[in-house]
C-alpha cells in the first residue's frame, strides 16, 4: 500500500517519517513553510533514539494524475481542519475509474471523536485511530517525537464499528514501523477515553504546566457525566494504562522533555486555529443535549478562542479570566 499523509506535523509526520523509513511509499501533505522546508531539506524526525531526516515526494494536495488504486489516505490534521481536507480530496480520482470517497480508505490519525462522522458522509471507507503519540511540531521541517522505546500507539478500527483487512494491513506496516498498533473493533470506546484525557488539552494550552488541578479534574468529570447521559461507552484511565504500560514512555529528546500537547503547540505556533471546540466542545454539545451542564469546558472553549484570536500566548491566560467565565 502507498501512503499519503494529509497533515505532516507532529502526529502525520512522524507516522510518515517511520513509515518510510520501514520502506513504505509515502507522501506527505504539508502547507505554508512547513512544505517548502520538506522540499528542500526532507523532514528531519528527532527522536530519543537519534535523528533521521527523510526525503521523498510532498505536496499541498491531490495530484494532478489519478491517484494508485492501493493508496491509503492518512488523515492527521487537527478537527477544525477536517472539512477542507476531505473536501480536497474526496473527489480526486483514482486509477482505473472512481474517486478517492468511493474507493480508498481513509484512515483518521485525529484527536477528537467528530472527524468519524464527518468523514463518513463523503468516504465509504473510514478507519478511526485511537492515537497515543507524544510528538511536536513548531519548527518547519522538524518534528520532535518523545515516545519511546515504542514513538506512539495506534488503536486502529472501522467506523462506525468492527475491523477488517484493510484494519490489519495497516496495523502490520504500522507495527514494521515501530509502533505498537492493536487492532480494535471497538476504536470508537478508545477513542471516547482518550476525549476525556484530551479535555485538558485546553487548560494546558491557556496556563501551561501550572494548571490548578480541581479545574483538570472538573472538566473531566463533566465529560464522564455527560458520556453517561448519552450512554456513550468509554475506556478509563486504569484500563488505558494497563495497555500502554512501558511501550510508549516520554523520553527526553537531545535534554529536552516535551513542551506541550497539540493545543499547546498551536497557541505557541499562532497557528490562527485550535482543536478546542472539537474536544471542550464535543462535550458541551452532549451537555445540550443530553441536558447536563458543563460551564467548565464551554468556559475552556470561550478562553481559548479568546487566546487564538488575540494571539495570546501559550501559557499566558490569566486564570482569574477563566474563573470569570465558569462564573
Amino acid at each position: 500500500m502507498r501512503y499519503v499523509i494529509i497533515g505532516a506535523g507532529a502526529v502525520g509526520g512522524t507516522i510518515g517519517v517511520r513509515l518510510g523509513e520501514a520502506g513504505r511509499d509515502v507522501t506527505l501533505v504539508a502547507r505554508g513553510a512547513h512544505l517548502e522546508a520538506i522540499r528542500d531539506r526532507g523532514l528531519t524526525l528527532r527522536s530519543p533514539d537519534g535523528t533521521v531526516t527523510w526525503r521523498g515526494p510532498a505536496t499541498d494536495g491531490p495530484p494532478a494524475e489519478p491517484l494508485p488504486a492501493d493508496a491509503v489516505l492518512v488523515l492527521t490534521v487537527k478537527s477544525q481542519d477536517t472539512d477542507a481536507a476531505l473536501a480536497t480530496w474526496v473527489d480526486a480520482p483514482v486509477e482505473g475509474g472512481g474517486t478517492a470517497g468511493e474507493r480508498l480508505p481513509l484512515v483518521l490519525a485525529q484527536n477528537g471523536v467528530a472527524n468519524e462522522r464527518a468523514a463518513l458522509r463523503l468516504f465509504a471507507r473510514v478507519h478511526p485511530v485511537c492515537v497515543w503519540l507524544p510528538a511536536t511540531h513548531l519548527e518547519p521541517g522538524v518534528v520532535v517525537a518523545n515516545g519511546y522505546p515504542h514513538p506512539g500507539m495506534l488503536h486502529l478500527g472501522r467506523y462506525p464499528s468492527g475491523s477488517d483487512d484493510t484494519s490489519r494491513a495497516v496495523a502490520a506496516d504500522l507495527t514494521a514501523a515501530g509502533f505498537v498498533a492493536p487492532v480494535r473493533d471497538d476504536v470508537m470506546r478508545w477513542k471516547y477515553g482518550k476525549l476525556l484525557g484530551n479535555l485538558g488539552n485546553g487548560l494546558q494550552a491557556l496556563f501551561g504546566r501550572d494548571v490548578p488541578e480541581g479545574l483538570t479534574e472538573r472538566v473531566r468529570a463533566e465529560g464522564v457525566a455527560v458520556l453517561a447521559a448519552a450512554g456513550i461507552a468509554h475506556t478509563s484511565p486504569e484500563e488505558e494504562a494497563a495497555e500502554r504500560g512501558d511501550q510508549v514512555r516520554h523520553r527526553p529528546v537531545d535534554g529536552e522533555e516535551r513542551a506541550g500537547g497539540s493545543t499547546w503547540q498551536s497557541l505557541a505556533r499562532g497557528a490562527g486555529s485550535a482543536e478546542t471546540d472539537h474536544l471542550n466542545g464535543e462535550i458541551v454539545l452532549l451537555g445540550r443535549l443530553y441536558g447536563v451542564p458543563t460551564p467548565a469546558n464551554a468556559a475552556v472553549q470561550l478562553a481559548v478562542r479568546h487566546a487564538v484570536r488575540e494571539r495570546i500566548p501559550a501559557g499566558g491566560f490569566p486564570l482569574a479570566g477563566l474563573e470569570r467565565l465558569i462564573g
